[in-house]
């Protein structure tokens, strides 16, 4: 691996903490210590959410011009001071990791160079249009990546419902497995803490059905509200708990009076508050693979999710929790609050299926996971020079 050179293009690779730089802050890790050359591109800011890993270089960026995504940064290209130090770094495999501006301009330069381009699918962009009144833009965007991606020499996605989706949209031929992993250390049933529980409002009897993740509408926050309504109308025994912040924050906290929001958390004080819950509720249709589903599972909760792309590949229906096939909020919600009842009222079949999912967690680590990156990497590279 001593001979890999890679430039790794990132959106937001540590400004603001969420699944996918986590994923490739662990990949740089990995790299580095297997002896690779790596050099990340991204926009720098002055107070990051954690330190990077491995060389950051800026690269000209603005705000997100999106209400409610103002946190966000949209890099705009590679400047002639970006140009310089690829050209000094000289890598042998670029890596881009969101559809951005910069991103194409980096697409064409490698292309230029013939460099082999390696993209990774973090997100299913093309659905966020409809959580701003856009929808009518998704088959825009659909186009847009398509046109991106297929310039790449291979994509790599986070779960076999993912490769699915992006195969019928025609995203690329070539598309295997980067999963996730998942930190056991901080990830673990033994992490539940019923002093944690007491200072929250947790009664040692309560079920708390859990909400983990950045405060914003693509996440699926109104259907999330809606299910905790119809549970209401129900009188289903429950308690609400919110781990994570956002801009949504506030909307998400008049939508669910009574909730329980234990704001940001990271580490093993969010190991902590996530084993402190009792169910897992993960409405979003937008993820690829869905971290915080596998932290869940691996804590012994039973999750119900959105049938969509990312859970669909960890959810094993029946067994480890309940997969609810997304459409509309006033459908979705329902059936989703159908799924959950049971888990709120039936201690066994609670506990059941949440030690289920934490043997299915067992089988995600890091290093394994990482090096089908790796793979993918060497065999571009082999390929070029074959061609050559």
């Amino acid at each position: 691996m001593t001979d890999l050179r890679i430039a790794l293009f990132s959106g937001n690779y540590n400004y603001t903490r969420d699944g996918a730089n986590q994923a490739l802050n662990r990949l740089a890790g990995f790299l580095l210590r297997q002896g690779a050359a790596l050099r990340v591109y991204a926009p720098v800011v002055a107070e990051p959410d954690f330190p990077a890993t491995g060389d950051l270089v800026d690269i000209p960026n603005v705000r997100m011009p999106v209400k409610g995504r103002g946190e966000y940064r949209l890099p705009l290209r590679i400047d002639d001071r970006v140009r310089a130090d690829l050209a000094e770094f000289a890598p042998n495999m670029v890596h881009l990791s969101s559809p951005d501006p910069a991103a194409h301009g980096a697409l064409k330069w490698a292309r230029a160079k013939d460099i082999p381009v390696l993209a990774s699918v973090h997100t299913r962009f093309e659905t966020y249009p409809r959580y701003y009144g856009l929808g009518f833009l998704e088959p825009l965007v659909e186009g847009m990546l398509r046109r991106f991606y297929q310039r790449c020499d291979a994509l790599v996605a986070p779960s076999q419902s993912q490769i699915a989706e992006l195969t019928a949209q025609a995203m690329h031929d070539d598309i295997s497995i980067w999963s996730r992993g998942v930190d056991r250390t901080v990830f673990d049933p033994s992490k539940r803490d019923h002093a944690w529980r007491r200072a929250h409002g947790l009664a040692d009897d309560d079920v708390a059905i859990v909400f983990l993740g950045r405060l914003v509408m693509e996440k699926g926050l109104d259907v999330f509200a809606e299910t905790i309504v119809q549970l209401r109308k129900r009188q289903v025994p429950h308690k609400v708990l919110v781990i994570g912040d956002g801009p949504a924050r506030e909307w998400f906290e008049k939508a669910l009076p009574g909730g329980i929001f234990a704001g940001f958390q990271t580490g093993r004080d969010l190991g902590k508050a996530l084993a402190s819950g009792d169910i897992f509720f993960n409405p979003s249709i937008t993820e690829t693979f869905g971290n915080v589903t596998l932290e869940a599972m691996a804590c012994g909760l039973p999750v119900v999710a959105a049938g969509a792309t990312g859970a669909a590949s960890l959810v094993d229906d029946g067994r480890t929790g309940r997969l609810v096939a997304p459409g509309k909020p006033d459908v979705f919600a329902p059936a989703c609050a159908e799924a959950l009842a049971p888990y709120c009222t039936d201690d066994d079949l609670r506990l059941l299926h949440g030690a289920n999912g934490e043997q299915v967690a067992r089988a995600y680590t890091w290093d394994a996971i990482n090096q089908a990156v790796v793979d993918t990497y060497l065999r571009l590279i082999e390929t070029r020079a074959a061609a050559r």
